[in-house]
């Protein structure tokens, strides 16, 4: 009997938040023997073309995103993220509204750099977007100034409560995730929702909410993945039966921003093959 083959829907590269550039990430995916990989860099899709170009041999690609967004029912408005599944790149609202989330992360980022400035904490903006090197800057760029400036250990010591995670934590401008299901869809992508019951992670959306999701458009759940408890986990994989959503496993790989290695959870190949079939936004899969 084959091997089952191994597929990882959720990982970034150096174009936002990992420390992998897009061609080192496909070359780690096939040496964690992994089949199929998808590059879900947040918010942007600059990565995609030179994943495509590195692509291994035996290895597919999924080209994707994670969107930044928000749900204005509850106060204060919660974040939560969608990920976005073999869209076109060029469709004309989604590329906007893609533009000004990265616009506004940006300005957030300088901002709270600011903030640690007037508190006599010495990072530099300039130096941590050069780090960046054109990705989408987000709070683990400043993390790893932080880091570089011996004031933590790690990104997780980065994001404790007198760090980033609350005194010198600032809100985002988000997507309506309302709006991100509708334009995913309209750019032939396939939406679905990441890491959706992850308590650890701060407050998590009301069951009714991901009901409302997949009316409007939602496909699917990410149930096994590396902040989900077992309970959690097997919660998602239940909702998702009960409203006929696939179900996703990944490993929302960061590189060392993370300890979770490439492949850590897996998606079946049944959930996969319908996401394929349910795109129409890029030709199918990338595969070398």
């Amino acid at each position: 009997m084959p091997a089952r083959p191994l597929i990882d829907l959720h990982a970034h590269s150096t174009a936002s938040d990992g420390t992998l550039g897009p061609a080192d990430l496909v070359r780690a995916a096939a040496d964690a023997g992994l089949d199929v990989v998808a590059i879900t860099d947040h918010d942007t899709t600059a990565g995609w073309a030179a994943a495509v170009d590195a692509l291994p041999t035996g290895l597919s690609l999924v080209r994707g995103a994670e969107l930044s967004c928000r749900w204005q029912g509850a106060q204060p408005a919660l974040p939560l993220h969608l990920l976005a599944y073999l869209f076109d790149p060029e469709h004309p609202e989604l590329v906007a509204e893609l533009a000004r989330v990265r616009q506004a992360r940006e300005a957030r980022g300088e901002r709270i750099v600011e903030l640690l400035r007037a508190d006599g904490i010495d990072v530099s903006w300039p130096e941590i977007m050069a780090a960046a090197d054109g990705g989408t800057v987000g709070r683990p760029h400043i993390a790893a100034a932080l880091i570089r400036a011996g004031l933590v250990a790690t990104t997780t010591e980065a994001f404790g409560p007198q760090w980033l995670g609350q005194r010198y934590r600032l809100p985002k401008e988000d997507i309506d995730v309302f709006q991100a299901v509708a334009l995913v869809r309209a750019a032939g992508g396939v939406p679905v929702f990441a890491h959706p019951r992850a308590s650890r992670r701060g407050r998590i959306v009301p069951d009714s909410l991901i009901a409302e999701l997949a009316d409007a458009g939602l496909a699917g759940l990410e149930a096994d993945h590396e902040d989900h408890t077992p309970a959690e986990a097997a919660h998602v994989r239940g909702l998702a039966a009960d409203l006929g959503l696939l179900v996703t496993g990944s490993s929302d790989f960061h590189g060392s921003h993370k300890s979770v290695r490439l492949g850590a959870h897996t998606t079946a190949v049944g959930a996969y093959e319908r996401i394929v079939a349910a795109s129409s936004g890029v030709t199918g899969v990338a595969s070398g």
